[in-house]
């Protein structure tokens, strides 16, 4: 069994990627930027280990059962990682606002139970073998978060200014090469490769070279200075965000949601009373 043009050119690719990711390992590590983003840090080093065993793995030519359990696992974990990714982004973005980033906490919380709960139900629902649903979790879990990374960029992209935030910042460009990857991979992967299983190859390559140009974004935008963060708080123009901050704030005890008032009141209730300050205190405006 040969190896197959294509797979030379993933591997070549891999292995510049694998190069771009080093740098990028040590730029976190000499700017002390790993103290900022230390689960990014984290998914950069087990990325590499990653992108050394698949080419390890295509060059010999051991794909066998083990191979298989093996890459559907490290699939998994490196879902997990670029969710808590995200998450470690949406915090750094939301720095001056401490009561939105615990309402952040609380919503990414609960959307990795969800996350968990659905890939479960996927697995057991699925009658076929155990492999079989092996996949079928982890492409759910996979897909999910997906297109919970361009709904990152989204936002990032709709309140940038109202957060204070330039694209030249770390954390939105983390953010901007999560979401085009994302993206290209949801069209190409898990769109058409099965409407057109004979380019299955040529959409890796694709896929693949568009995440090389974002670890070369991430390179060259962490290796740069990052631009001094405007204060929006204090703006004398009262932004959305900053009215979401303080109706939090005054509606829980130093930025915390109350939801441990829950033996008085439940949560919808107090969310529906958040948002009717936040109206009022606009209505004044």
């Amino acid at each position: 069994m040969q190896i197959l043009p294509v797979q030379w050119v993933l591997i070549a690719i891999s292995l510049v990627t694998g190069v771009v990711l080093a740098g990028i390992v040590r730029t976190l590590k000499t700017s002390k930027l790993g103290l900022e983003f230390p689960i990014f840090y984290r998914y950069i080093g087990f990325y590499i280990a990653i992108l050394v065993f698949e080419s390890v793995c295509s060059v010999t030519l051991c794909q066998n059962y083990a191979y298989f359990y093996i890459f559907w696992a490290l699939t998994g974990v490196t879902m997990i990682l670029e969710f808590a990714v995200m998450y470690e982004l949406l915090v750094n973005a939301l720095k001056p606002y401490s009561a939105l980033i615990d309402l952040g906490k609380m919503l990414f919380r609960w959307a990795a139970v969800f996350l968990i709960l659905a890939a479960l139900l996927t697995a057991f629902a699925t009658a076929e073998s155990g492999g079989n649903r092996l996949v079928a979790a982890i492409n759910l879990l996979q897909r999910s978060v997906r297109l919970m990374q361009c709904g990152l960029l989204l936002l990032f992209f709709g309140f940038e200014r109202r957060l204070g935030l330039s694209w030249r910042t770390h954390s939105m460009s983390i953010a901007l090469g999560l979401g085009v990857y994302a993206a290209v991979d949801l069209i190409f992967t898990s769109y058409l490769s099965v409407r057109i299983p004979r380019l299955i190859g040529e959409f890796g390559v694709l896929t693949n070279t568009v995440y090389l140009g974002a670890t070369s974004f991430w390179a060259y935008s962490l290796a740069r200075t990052e631009p001094a963060r405007k204060n929006v708080l204090d703006s004398p123009t009262r932004l959305i965000f900053q009215r979401w901050n303080e109706a939090l704030v005054s509606y829980g005890n130093r930025g915390e949601l109350a939801l441990a008032k829950g033996s008085v009141e439940s949560f919808l209730p107090g969310v529906e009373q958040t948002v009717e300050r936040i109206l009022a205190r606009k209505m004044v405006q």
